[in-house]
C-alpha cells in the first residue's frame, strides 16, 4: 500500500521527530496491499539474446529471463529491459545517530536521515531486519520519496547525512546513486551501510558520490558466507580493497556469532588481513550477536569474546577497534599515541573530550576520519 508524499511530509512536519524514532512507517506492514510496483530503468546489465539479460550489479551475475527477477527480488526483466522496482520507494525512514550505523569516525555525534527500500542480495540466517530484507516490493508498505524529497526532509530534520541502511542498498543502486549525487550538490553527504557484495564498476560509480561506507564483513570463512549468507567472501574483500583504492572513507563491522565465526584463529586471520591490506587506520567494530530470525537457538555473544577479538585486532596493528551492542569502555575513541580518550561514548551519545580539528588535543596526533 503506497502513501502519498504529501501525506508523509505533512505528518513528518508536525511530528517533532527524535533520534532513533520511526518517522511514520513501521519497518514492514503485514497488511500491505499486493500490487505491481512501479518500474524504472536499471543500470549495469547486458543483453544475452533471446530476451535474457545478465545483471552486472553484484557478483551473483543473475541471468534473468523475460518476466523474471534476479536473486534480490527487486530487479525485473521486462521485455528485455532490466527495471528496478524500488526507486524512490522506501519502506522505512528514521532519524538515527550516526553511531548506530555504526560510523564512529564520520561526523561523530551527528544525525543521519536513514532510509531503506526492500530486498537483499544475501539471505543471512541472522538478519535483524529480515522483515524487509527478505521480502519483495509487493509485500511491504512503502512511501513515495524521490531524491529531492530525501534531501529536503534530511535538512528539515537537522540531519548532517543521509544513510542508506537497514536492508541492502546495493540492490537500490540507482536510488542510492541519485540521492548521493544530489546530496553532494546540496551539502548533505550520503553514506551506505552495506554487505559489500557488489561488482567493481558500480561500486566505483557510487564512490564518486558517497561520503562514507560501512561494510558488514560477515566472517573470514568461505563456508560461512555460503551456508549462512548465500554469498561469497572474496567479492566482499575485493570491495574493501576498492574502497581503499578510491579513497572513500569506510569502516568495517563484524558481528561475532558464537560457534560460527568467533574462533580465535579466524579472528586472527581476519585482523591480520585487514591490517596488511587496508592499513592500520580503518576502524574495526566487533558487535555482539543477539538471537534472531533463523538463529534464535544460538546464545548471545559472551562479552569476553568481544574483548578478546578487540585485543587480537590491536595486537595485529589495527589502531581503532571498538566493541558494539555492549556497554563498555571499548566504545570510546582513544589516541593511538598517548592513549587519552578523545571521544567518549555511552550508547549513542558522544562527548568530545579531546578531539581538536581532527587531532588529539593532548599530543596533536592526526586521527583519521571525517570530522566536523
Amino acid at each position: 500500500m503506497s502513501i502519498s508524499r504529501r501525506r508523509f511530509v505533512k505528518a513528518l512536519a508536525g511530528s517533532g521527530v527524535a533520534l532513533a524514532v520511526p518517522l511514520l512507517l513501521p519497518a514492514a506492514a503485514a497488511t500491505a496491499t499486493p500490487g505491481r510496483p512501479r518500474a524504472r530503468g536499471a543500470s549495469h546489465y547486458v543483453k544475452l539474446g533471446g530476451g535474457t539479460i545478465e545483471c552486472r550489479l553484484c557478483p551473483h551475475r543473475c541471468r534473468v529471463a523475460a518476466g523474471e527477477r534476479g536473486h534480490c527480488g527487486v530487479r525485473e526483466n521486462r521485455g528485455g529491459a532490466y527495471q528496478t522496482l524500488v526507486y524512490g520507494q522506501p519502506s522505512a525512514v528514521h532519524v538515527d545517530p550516526i553511531e548506530k550505523k555504526p560510523l564512529f569516525h564520520y561526523f561523530p555525534g551527528s544525525r543521519a536521515f536513514s532510509l531503506a527500500t526492500v530486498g537483499c542480495n544475501f539471505s543471512c540466517r541472522f538478519c535483524q531486519n529480515w522483515e524487509i530484507s527478505q521480502r519483495r516490493p509487493e509485500e511491504v508498505e512503502t512511501i513515495d520519496m524521490l531524491p529531492d524529497a530525501v534531501m529536503r526532509l534530511a535538512k528539515r530534520n537537522h540531519c548532517r547525512v543521509v544513510a542508506h541502511t537497514y536492508n541492502e542498498p546495493v540492490i537500490s543502486f540507482e536510488y542510492v546513486r541519485d540521492c548521493a549525487a544530489l546530496g553532494r550538490e546540496r551539502g548533505v553527504p550520503n553514506v551506505m551501510i552495506s554487505n559489500g557484495f557488489i561488482e567493481k564498476a558500480p561500486l566505483r560509480e557510487l564512490c564518486r558520490f558517497l561520503g562514507a561506507v560501512k561494510i558488514d564483513l560477515k566472517a573470514f570463512s568461505k563456508a560461512f558466507y555460503l551456508e549462512q549468507c548465500g554469498g561469497l567472501l572474496q567479492p566482499v574483500l575485493n570491495t574493501l580493497l576498492t574502497l581503499r583504492a578510491e579513497k572513500t572513507w569506510f569502516e568495517v563491522v563484524v558481528l561475532l556469532i558464537p560457534g560460527l565465526n568467533d574462533s580465535r584463529a579466524e579472528i586472527g586471520a581476519m585482523c591480520r588481513w585487514l591490517a596488511r591490506e587496508l592499513g592500520p587506520d580503518v576502524p574495526l567494530h566487533f558487535s555482539r550477536f543477539a538471537p534472531t530470525y533463523l538463529l534464535k537457538n544460538v546464545p548471545p555473544t559472551p562479552p569476553a569474546t568481544l574483548h578478546l577479538a578487540r585485543r587480537i585486532a590491536l595486537d595485529a596493528g589495527i589502531r581503532f577497534c571498538y566493541v558494539g551492542n555492549l556497554l563498555s569502555d571499548a566504545e570510546h575513541t582513544y589516541c593511538p599515541s598517548c592513549g587519552k580518550v578523545l571521544l567518549r561514548r555511552l550508547m549513542f551519545s558522544v562527548d568530545n573530550e579531546g578531539l581538536r580539528d581532527g587531532r588529539c588535543g593532548f599530543c596533536q596526533t592526526v586521527i583519521p576520519g571525517v570530522f566536523a
